[in-house]
């Protein structure tokens, strides 16, 4: 194995109707992982592919974590990828 940075992959499949579980993923990659010097993706699955929508990401705010839209920001302003 080469030696560098770790790299964590997010993978998600559930969709805005449970907010707090559909924002976790990119609460954990760009407030977690890049915050703490990893590398972090993000494979969004099934309902999951729903919450990149601008009029999705809006309206879901999960419980204890910034608005899925405020999350969407960061981890394109820190250049995380998305793969849907």
């Amino acid at each position: 194995m080469a030696e560098g940075k770790i790299r964590i992959l997010y993978i998600a499949a559930t969709g805005a109707g449970d907010p707090t579980r559909a924002s976790l993923p990119f609460h954990l990659a760009a407030n977690g992982a890049v915050e703490a010097g990893y590398d972090a993706d993000l494979v969004l699955a099934g309902d999951a592919s729903e919450r990149v929508k601008a009029n999705v990401a809006e309206g879901v705010s999960g419980l204890g974590i910034p608005p899925l839209a405020e999350l969407l920001a960061k981890v394109g302003a820190k250049g995380i990828p998305v793969y849907v």
